[in-house]
């Protein structure tokens, strides 16, 4: 786990060492730098070790010094790999280096490397004979890669604070990114917050010509669901079994380290099949876990952690958090975490990370989990509003939405009334929105009062909409399935676990996305994952043996935090947000303050650009 940096063209040394320096938390046990001046090709490496400590330095090179990596994140199928290249002809320096088998990757199969990687990764290949770099990001981007284009200048880097440090790069914020941003809580790939700057779409491969300076984007693989109706057929005990198989599998991959591994423990489903499993495969010693809990009790999952820790005899940590503590911490982690995110639960995935760390360097996730079987309330709702979308006429769903905002403002998680004023938001818009509006800070009409200009909803919801009308599937539940894995998952989860655990310098897997296990799972039929309510079906069927019927039947909680509560006690500059009506985002703060109004996650995003490295451009 690392950070990675670069760039071609205008700048010199200097300015690679700056955009380094933006990454040291990435990679504390040493940097190194490589510079070919003839090509103005300069490249940057900050190292968190996690395998083969000694002999995985990098940049590492081929033998003849012409083709280089720089490399972020674990290549879990690696000795698999490194066998089948040695029976190929390949000579191996390295001890047992994912690295190398990159290097090695790229001489044999070219291009064509990222398809054959199960694992998380993020990098950036030097080939110094056809004179071009090739980046390439894990097939739902776990390990983050940003990149510029500008006049003179091609640059990379693991985050947007490491791009803005070369001098000669000079982005402006995009407010039509922005726009987005309030629309989903997260930026769909390839948009970021600033105007010329991309991050690579997960599963996606990118080459620039150093001769040509042209930049191609390949897409070399895409979550699909495409249901295998034979699977309802089989005896739902041997897919079943086959589940567990192929998840006791991924964790045993995602268990390789040099350094001390652990667990993050909410007490739920998916991150105590995570312990169950890493535990079947640690006989020899005690698994480490980790939790965090709330002052707040509707919010608090911590005794449900410490059941399983004790179930599984887990040597574990917690720690509990209450709003005199998010109000020192809130300022601190959102200036850090680069770019904002809708996700108030970063905040305690932060501090989940910096407990974590104490004890060990890598820790495993339940992330994913919910994406693939169908773990969100919205998918209990879909079937709702399809039958009152066909149904109730729209003067009456809106009339509805109206009187739902005279509900009296509950402080629970997840409270009955924040659910219908979501639940009806939605409605207001064809099925193929709902999901995306039913997370959106803001509605359409509200992003245009607040940037003070006509917004349009095939243009803010573009991705989405591309993604939808060209799927495969054909019911919404499936639909929503990819939705949820192709941008809520991409876009928010994963980089608020990267983003937390990196700013601790600590390395957070998911075992969930393992390639076998997603290929497995995206041909499940849908009544194989939702069923007559029941959410997660063959999954819970699946850990019916090794977790006890209270874990399984437990309600979802989610990592929810009380950020409406905390919220009313911090405070928020309009004036320094780059938006256009600081009167409108004053006005939603007061109403959020006096209680008349429930405007969390449209205040968590402003207080997350007012913290981000967009506001650090706004002031250059």
């Amino acid at each position: 786990m690392c950070g990675i940096t670069g760039f071609v063209g205008d700048g010199d040394e200097q300015d690679l060492q700056a955009m380094m320096a933006a990454l040291v938390h990435r990679g504390p046990d040493g940097e190194r730098r490589f510079i070919d001046p003839d090509q103005r090709v300069f490249l940057g490496h900050l190292r968190l070790a996690i395998v083969d400590i000694e002999g995985g330095q990098q940049p590492m090179w081929n033998e003849d010094g012409r083709i280089g990596i720089i490399f972020n994140g674990e290549i879990y199928n690696h000795l698999e790999l490194r066998s089948e290249l040695v029976r190929q002809g390949h000579v191996f320096r390295s001890h047992h280096s994912d690295t190398e088998v990159l290097v090695h990757g790229y001489e044999q199969w070219g291009q064509e490397l990222p398809g054959r990687l199960n694992g998380m990764f993020a990098f950036a290949i030097y080939d110094r004979r056809k004179q071009l770099l090739f980046l390439a990001r894990d097939r739902f981007g776990e390990k983050p890669l940003y990149y510029a284009l500008q006049k003179g200048l091609f640059a990379f880097a693991s985050e947007l604070r490491a791009l803005v440090c070369h001098r000669n790069c000079n982005p402006q914020v995009d407010v039509r990114s922005l726009q987005k941003f309030f629309a989903h809580g997260f930026f769909p790939a390839p948009n970021t917050m600033l105007r010329d700057v991309f991050k690579l779409p997960g599963g996606s491969s990118l080459t620039f010509e150093l001769e040509t300076l042209a930049v191609r984007v390949n897409k070399y693989w895409q979550f699909k669901i495409q249901p295998d109706d034979s699977c309802l057929h089989m005896p739902e005990a041997e897919l079943a079994a086959k589940l567990r198989q192929l998840l006791s599998q991924a964790v045993q991959r995602r268990l390789m380290s040099d350094v001390p591994l652990g667990v993050f423990l909410s007490g739920g489903i998916d991150s105590c099949a995570m312990l169950a499993m890493a535990a079947s495969h640690s006989t020899s010693k005690q698994i480490s876990t980790f939790t965090i809990g709330f002052k707040e009790p509707s919010y608090d999952e911590s005794n449900y952690a410490r059941r399983a820790a004790a179930l599984f005899n887990s040597n574990h940590r917690e720690e509990v958090i209450g709003v005199a503590e998010a109000r020192e911490l809130i300022p601190r982690v959102m200036h850090n975490i680069d770019e904002p995110l809708g996700d108030p639960s970063i905040l305690p995935t932060y501090l989940l990370s910096a407990l974590a760390r104490r004890d060990v360097t890598v820790a495993l996730s339940g992330d994913g989990g919910d994406e693939l079987f169908a773990g969100y309330d919205p998918f209990a709702a879909l079937g709702l509003a399809n039958i009152v979308q066909r149904l109730v006429p729209k003067r009456l769903v809106a009339g509805c939405s109206r009187l739902a905002d005279l509900l009296p403002i509950s402080r629970a998680n997840m409270s009955l009334d924040f659910k219908i004023r979501r639940g009806l938001s939605g409605l207001a818009y064809p099925s193929e929105l709902w999901n995306p509006v039913w997370l959106a800070p803001l509605q359409t009409q509200q992003i245009s009062d607040l940037f003070q200009q006509p917004v349009d909803v095939e243009d803010v919801y573009s991705e989405v909409l591309a993604n939808w009308r060209n799927s495969e599937c054909t019911n919404i539940g499936d639909k929503s399935l990819e939705f949820y894995s192709n941008f809520y998952l991409q876009d928010n989860i994963l980089p608020k676990s990267d983003r937390a655990a990196m700013l601790v310098s600590l390395e957070a897997r998911a075992p969930f996305l393992d390639n076998d296990l997603v290929d497995f799972v995206r041909r499940l039929p849908y009544q194989l994952k939702y069923r007559r309510g029941n959410r997660k079906y063959l999954l819970k069927q699946s850990l019916a043996e090794i977790l006890p019927p209270a874990i399984l039947a437990r309600p979802k909680k989610g990592f929810g935090i009380p950020i409406a509560e905390w919220l009313r006690e911090l405070p928020i500059s309009a004036e320094r947000l780059p938006l256009h009506n600081s009167a409108w985002v004053q006005q939603r703060w007061r109403e959020h303050r006096e209680n008349k109004a429930d405007h969390r996650l449209f205040l968590w995003g402003c207080l997350g650009l007012q913290h981000s490295v967009g506001s650090a451009v706004e002031q250059r």
